[in-house]
């Protein structure tokens, strides 16, 4: 029996609480800078910090493939993924129906993973993905500051949602296992090649340099863009790609939860109902199916 590295068990928990807490300090953050402004200062940001770090380490490069495949999961996540989210918080959609939205990337992976990447659903894992997703729809539905969304921002939600969906699924189809430093240096800076410029060209970059807004940008560098960002991805190397979506079942109602300090949302009763039926269904599709369930990826087309 393999025994899990300590590293990995705790990484869902860890992983959980940085991502969910970055939904409510980028909706500070866009309260002080346009959206895409924001993104391009943190991959700046970010960048700064790791270019530094390459140099001194030489971490090994991945092939032009390898850093081919990097590059488009950095697109996905980094400009697709995360700056229609950030687009949706400015126009005026809730930091709950944003994470309610892209918590339905479980069932997308699901539906898409036995014939893209190989891997089966057991029926407790899809009783699993059900009952995570019913939790997550009680966890914010509880939210009585949630009120009527635009049809703009929801929309964006939407593509944001395929956006992370379809990086998941490509990391775990040609991702291969590279050096944190380069991964993430690639994925940064097809992030800052596209913000940069976007933002230069589409908004007003002025920028309001409150505390509140130093301190939500130095988290999203750090805790979101670093730490979560190297976890997710490492999960997804060496996890099935339908238990590490899971996770995102839990973080509607973790991010309402960390909104309860930050933006002064209250979590009700029903709130921490849904984070518990959500907590069953994760647990249902986190269990490993037995080998004779799991598919061997042949191409059968």
């Amino acid at each position: 029996m393999t025994h899990r590295p300590l590293w990995l068990i705790a990484a869902p928990v860890v992983f959980l609480i940085l991502w969910s807490a970055g939904f409510a300090v980028a909706k500070i953050a866009v309260a002080h800078a346009a959206p895409l402004t924001v993104l391009a200062l943190r991959y700046s940001m970010v960048l700064a910090l790791l270019i530094p770090v390459a140099l001194v380490m030489r971490p090994p490069m991945p092939s032009l493939r390898g850093a081919r495949d990097v590059a488009i999961v950095g697109f996905l996540i980094q400009v697709v993924y995360f700056g229609l989210c950030y687009v949706a918080f400015k126009s005026g959609v809730s930091a709950g129906a944003v994470a309610i939205v892209v918590c339905l990337q479980p069932i997308l992976v699901a539906l898409v993973a036995p014939r893209l990447v190989g891997e089966a659903v057991s029926g407790k894992g899809w009783l699993g993905l059900i009952l995570g997703l019913l939790g997550a729809a009680l966890a914010i539905a509880g939210r009585s500051s949630i009120a009527v969304e635009n049809a703009f921002g929801v929309g964006l939600t939407v593509l944001a949602l395929f956006g992370i969906t379809a990086g998941t699924l490509w990391e775990k189809r040609f991702g291969v296992s590279h050096h944190p430093v380069a991964s993430n240096l690639i994925q940064y800076a097809v992030g800052a090649a596209f913000c940069v410029p976007a933002a230069l060209l589409t908004e007003n970059t002025a920028i309001d340099w409150a505390p509140e807004f130093l301190w939500s940008m130095a988290y999203l560098v750090i805790g979101n863009s670093l730490l979560a960002m190297s976890l997710l991805l490492a999960m997804i190397r060496v996890g099935e790609v339908a238990r590490v979506s899971s996770l995102f079942y839990l973080v509607p109602a973790l991010s309402a939860l960390c909104a309860w300090p930050l933006l002064g949302e209250v979590m009700p009763v029903l709130g921490w109902a849904g984070m518990a039926l959500a907590g069953l269904g994760v647990a249902l599709v986190a269990r490993r199916p037995s080998p004779a369930r799991r598919i061997t990826g042949t191409d059968d087309t």
